[in-house]
């Protein structure tokens, strides 16, 4: 995984952006050290980095999803296990029943573009048979975290494959009639599992259910392993759609200033949905947004 600006990356896409967003590439979540501060995007600078969830772009193939992501200057991707791979692969998907010398080649893709598959979005992880070719695949691929929203049942044997596999499990939320819809209940289901179990906090999500994200991230704090960051034009609306970030009801910069209070370091995920071909550039104004909010924290 990279862990330096890219400078070469950031000047390329401030120069395609000219006149409507400046973005820059930002590093592995880490504190930069008083040389770097010039050089260093102001999110990277509070252990911040800004990844893209490729459901942002789930009408493309993984690898078309990879050129975007390079598009936008950023370092990190998650996958989701349903997405064609490329067109090359016929009906290969970005799971546990891609083959070895395909994961070989794309594992190789993803480090000659600068990019780390840090998170993967699961539908399954219930059972070990189900769960451990997952934390398999996510081992070879150099996962990080695995999101899901695993049965109650579930969760004494993900621990024990999260600690065997040093992979973390992201709690996810959707609106009702998901198990997790409510805070409370995520809460209730990490709190006492220790450092490899956490929430994937999907502020969106939240404020379609009716409830002030900000609210929740104080609930969880101390358990928050990444997040799938919404802005939604509408509070307690389960309609509701995505704007960019700090155009909407979702509280944007209000969750920043949480986070820099709580001083949590990860991925705020960019995941902009329904899929449009207008979504790299909402994704280069959330980008912007964070940029300029994290530039007033470290102010």
């Amino acid at each position: 995984m990279k862990s330096s600006f890219d400078r070469r990356r950031f000047l390329k896409v401030g120069t395609a952006l000219a006149g409507t967003t400046a973005l820059c590439a930002l590093p592995s979540p880490r504190v930069a050290r008083a040389d770097e501060a010039e050089a260093t995007p102001n999110a990277a600078k509070l252990g911040w980095r800004v990844t893209c969830a490729a459901y942002t772009f789930n009408r493309l193939t993984f690898i078309e999803t990879l050129q975007q992501v390079a598009s936008l200057g950023l370092n990190a991707v998650e996958a989701f296990e349903w997405q064609r791979l490329s067109a090359e692969h016929g009906d290969v998907q970005t799971n546990a029943t891609m083959p070895a010398p395909v994961r070989q080649q794309i594992a190789g893709q993803l480090a000659d573009r600068g990019i780390s598959m840090v998170g993967l979005y699961c539908r399954d992880l219930d059972s070990e048979a189900a769960a451990r070719p997952v934390f398999q695949f996510a081992k070879d691929m150099g996962v990080q975290y695995l999101v899901a929203e695993p049965a109650f049942e579930a969760y004494d044997m993900l621990g024990q494959l999260c600690a065997e596999y040093r992979i973390k499990l992201a709690v996810h939320n959707h609106p009702a009639p998901s198990r997790y819809y409510n805070p409370e209940t995520t809460l209730k289901m990490v709190r006492d599992r220790g450092p490899w179990i956490g929430a994937c906090c999907d502020t969106g999500h939240w404020v379609r259910s009716g409830f002030q994200p900000v609210e929740a991230l104080k609930k969880l704090e101390g358990h928050i392993v990444s997040f799938h960051l919404k802005d939604v034009d509408k509070f307690g609306e389960k309609s509701a759609v995505c704007v960019p970030w700090g155009e909407g009801a979702g509280q944007i910069g209000e969750i920043l200033k949480e986070m820099h209070r709580q001083r949590w370091q990860g991925d705020f995920g960019i995941e902009y949905e329904p899929y449009s071909p207008d979504n790299a550039q909402h994704a280069a104004q959330c980008i912007a947004f964070l940029e300029k909010i994290a530039g007033q924290l470290v102010g």
